[in-house]
């Protein structure tokens, strides 16, 4: 009883902390650097800068002439020639295989009856003529079909003319002219139709009827403006002729990585690397997707290796690496070419889509968070340059003069909206985080983008200020980590553990909500989700403060450190369950039912004693090399052990979890306290048998 009443007052105390945090001290915003090199850092990004990289690399959706595919890509050779001028170290183009790629020459479309005006153009517009389209020289009457249903393209009897569709291109494609003999497709399908009704998607032709006598036609974009016009007439039975003429040829390609590097005082050290896809594919050109992350990763190795020339900061003890690369089909080869050094590597910080003006764009600066499998303080390091940036730009009236403005000459003066958010993939992180790599990677990405992936993606939507403030996280992060010590490696813990008992309590108010959700039939499960909830949550922080260790020097002193900052989230935790205990009862009450308490299935109980750990073979082929491997089990084999990829919420965050330490039941309870589809357990253990039979994992 004294021993609960202990902890009861323990949970108080806590309480009262974290109400006192509550109320914000805006007089005191603080970064792990100090001041002076901050204000060195601030003083020298340049929003300009990098603003006018975008302009010079993707100021305008070019035509890319057919020389560039026999030699270097312009963008590939700009951000090279920029770091040779600023001195940076290493520079180079990296080549690799690449293939062949669509490449439109030509696309006119113009009505011809009942009058002659010209409706899309390649050359005044990229977007408008479809990849993938098909050379043709083609008169043809226009019909409408909607959406483009099956129904609908019958109903229309669309042989031997061109299709119009509200619908998906690729779709109405593949049905109308690879089924029912359509010559072609013209569509005015937009995601964003209310916000911007000029831009056109950067979409294509995707054909999977093709065969020798049945090849793909070709499609035209028009913005949803012009298109509404069009479908009008057509709705009204006008017949409509149009003439299109469409030239396009495939071109071979190789892959071209830009890398430098800022070198480090310890040679045998451990290294930092920036990522930024340069290319996303040859035709699809975006200023802010992703040629904003493209030109802040260049102003951050521009402003770094200038402070440490000019001796305005110390060489780093860790080197600084830096890849611009075609996405994820770059970042790839390099990777697996280079798995010395990401076995030194500790962490990967990936920039795509950060110079969104983000008013304009209705946007948040992201800061892309590392899984419960790639644990790593890198998380807490960004995120502590982030609030610097957030908090010090808010004008508060409690803290009139106490702003720290960072704010572009030409650039918005607005607030720094930023959201420290969970994992999302879809960018070259994932290249780092991959299994068969282990580099834990963090994204950068400001989000919603409001022209993503389409024409509107402009150098006009990108903002200065942005692009200077993404610059200044960056190198102050990456800096930060490269000349740790063993004192900022305290701080940093020191700064982990402050965010971790936020982020336990955040893992425990989701599990009272599980609890408050039950009914009398599922209190007994929900109780047992409601406390992995918090459990799991509690050994992601411990795992993310084991991982600071990698940066001391005097590894004893270090380790003593964070064994009192392990104590402190544990206690944490622990206060978190016992209340959960008293909720759990509460929730019971309410209910009519008995308090609950955890009994364990057969097949958990199997579970909790299977703790399965990765063998070499994982990263013996890099990145996704260990697929083959899962591939050679023989059918036979698979089939004792069938799972269902619906039943497992990420088979990639399944393979990441699975480090020697945690159970089969601790890898199942990981899973659903970070996604919301719950993995099924029998799945789960099934699929790591596979991996068993592939040799990639022993118990």
């Amino acid at each position: 009883m004294i021993k609960r009443i202990q902890v009861m007052c323990f949970i108080g105390i806590l309480l009262i902390g974290c109400t006192a945090m509550a109320q914000m001290t805006p007089w005191k915003i603080w970064t792990l650097l100090p001041q002076d090199q901050m204000d060195e850092i601030i003083g020298e990004a340049s929003g300009e800068t990098a603003w006018n990289t975008i302009l010079e690399t993707g100021g305008y959706n070019q035509d890319r002439p057919a020389e560039e595919y026999a030699g270097t890509f312009y963008e590939a050779q700009y951000i090279y020639n920029q770091l040779k001028k600023y001195g940076l170290s290493g520079a180079e183009i990296v080549r690799f295989p690449g293939g062949k790629t669509w490449d439109g020459i030509k696309g006119e479309l113009w009505e011809i009856e009942p009058k002659r005006q010209k409706l899309a153009s390649y050359q005044d517009l990229r977007a408008m003529l479809a990849s993938g389209s098909a050379s043709a020289d083609v008169k043809a009457l226009l019909v409408w079909v909607g959406r483009g249903t099956k129904d609908e393209i019958e109903a229309a009897e669309v042989k031997g003319k061109i299709v119009v569709t509200e619908g998906s291109l690729s779709s109405v494609h593949n049905l109308a002219c690879m089924k029912y003999g359509a010559h072609g497709v013209i569509s005015m399908q937009s995601s964003r139709p209310y916000f911007d009704p000029l831009q056109i998607p950067w979409r294509g032709i995707r054909s999977f009827r093709q065969d020798a006598e049945n090849q793909p036609k070709f499609g035209f974009y028009l913005p949803i403006r012009e298109g509404a016009l069009l479908k009008a007439r057509l709705l009204r039975n006008e017949k409509i002729t149009v003439h299109a003429h469409v030239e396009a040829k495939m071109e071979p390609y190789e892959l071209q990585d830009v890398v430098c590097h800022i070198p480090g005082t310890e040679p045998n050290a451990d290294e930092i690397i920036f990522s930024a896809h340069l290319f996303e594919g040859y035709t699809k050109q975006g200023a802010n997707d992703n040629k904003s992350g493209s030109a802040t990763i260049l102003e951050v190795a521009r402003v770094l290796h200038s402070l440490i020339e000019e001796g305005r900061l110390p060489q780093p003890k860790r080197t600084i690496r830096f890849i611009w690369a075609p996405e994820f089909s770059g970042t790839i080869p390099w990777v697996k070419a280079n798995m010395d050094i990401m076995e030194r590597t500790l962490c990967n910080i990936n920039m795509d889509m950060v110079g969104e003006w983000l008013s304009k764009n209705q946007a948040f600066m992201t800061l892309v968070r590392t899984t419960y499998g790639n644990p790593h303080y890198i998380n807490d390091v960004m995120e502590n340059y982030y609030r610097y940036v957030g908090e010090g730009n808010i004008d508060r009236w409690v803290a009139r003069g106490k702003m720290r403005r960072i704010v572009a000459p030409s650039g918005s003066d607005e607030p720094f909206y930023y959201l420290i958010d969970t994992h999302s993939g879809a960018s070259d992180h994932e290249v780092f985080n991959d299994w068969g790599v282990q580099v834990p990677g963090v994204c950068m990405n400001a989000w919603p983008d409001q022209w993503y992936h389409t024409s509107g993606d402009r150098a006009d939507k990108a903002d200065p200020t942005q692009l200077k403030r993404a610059s200044i996280i960056g190198a102050a992060a990456a800096y930060t980590i490269a000349n740790a010590d063993d004192f900022m490696a305290k701080k940093i813990a020191s700064e982990t553990t402050s965010n971790g008992t936020r982020r336990l309590g955040h893992q425990f108010v989701i599990a009272l909500e599980i609890l408050n959700e039950a009914t009398a039939e599922t209190l007994a499960d929900s109780y047992k989700a409601a406390r992995a909830q918090v459990e799991t949550g509690l050994a992601n922080e411990k795992a993310t403060l084991a991982t600071i260790q990698e940066l001391a020097k005097d590894k004893k002193n270090v380790e003593s450190y964070l064994a009192i900052m392990k104590r402190t989230v544990d206690s944490v935790a622990k206060a978190h369950l016992l209340a959960l205990d008293t909720h759990r009862d509460g929730v019971a009450q309410k209910l009519g039912v008995k308090p609950v308490k955890i009994e364990w299935s057969e097949l958990e109980k199997k579970a909790a004693k299977l703790v399965p750990k990765p063998t070499a073979k994982v990263k013996e082929n890099g990145y996704r090399g260990y697929s083959q491997l899962i591939s050679k089990v023989p059918k036979a084999e698979r089939d004792e052990y069938p799972y269902s990829r619906r039943d497992i919420a990420s088979t990639s965050e399944l393979q990441s979890l699975i480090d020697g330490n945690r159970s089969v039941l601790n890898i199942k309870q990981s899973l659903d306290a970070q996604y919301q589809r719950r993995s099924q357990l029998e799945s789960v253990l099934n699929y790591i048998q596979i991996l068993k039979l592939a040799g990639l994992v022993d118990y």
